[in-house]
């Protein structure tokens, strides 16, 4: 009988449990975490080849499948990164019922991102928000994974919403 594995996520995340890893390995210091900047998010983003600019506010921002996302430093030493999307479509305010719904369906089926209502210019405007506090610093490769998991869900959210409401409600 074989051994159960681990899905892939999980083993990355966790390791291959499979077996005990040998005495002799050696430890690989890790990098050290360095503080959080409008920058060093600039550059994680540069990396992937994304297109973005910096908006009025001095926020960076881009479109990722016709959604607008911000990578907002905020917190008072602008510690805490926020990934925030806003859904390309709006709808009417009489659909607020039935949207809260979805929503509040989708947050308490899923951990990321956090997903909200706001009233805009008489429609409703669909957010999406994945914050991390970083006040310790922050790593390349986990300030690559936060950005990676904000733009990711947030984009899962938003399909998945395009799926489930008509193009004009």
């Amino acid at each position: 009988m074989s051994d159960p594995r681990t899905p892939g996520w999980l083993s990355r995340v966790l390791g291959d449990r499979s077996t005990p890893p040998p005495a002799e390995r050696r430890v690989v210091p890790q990098a050290r975490p360095t503080p959080l900047t409008r920058d060093r998010v600039g550059d994680a983003l540069s990396e992937h080849g994304y297109h973005f600019r910096t908006d009025e506010d001095g926020d960076l921002t881009g479109v990722w499948n016709d959604s607008r996302f911000w990578f907002l430093l905020l917190g008072e030493q602008r510690e805490i990164l926020q990934v925030r999307g806003r859904w390309h479509r709006q709808l009417p305010v009489a659909s607020r019922r039935a949207v809260t719904l979805a929503l509040n369906d989708w947050n308490r089926e899923r951990i990321w991102p956090k997903l909200y209502l706001r009233e805009e210019e008489g429609e409703l405007a669909i957010y999406s928000e994945v914050s991390t506090d970083l006040e310790h610093g922050v790593t390349a490769e986990q300030l690559d994974q936060l950005i990676s998991c904000g733009l990711g869900t947030g984009v899962q959210a938003f399909a998945s919403f395009d799926t489930l409401l008509p193009p004009q409600v």
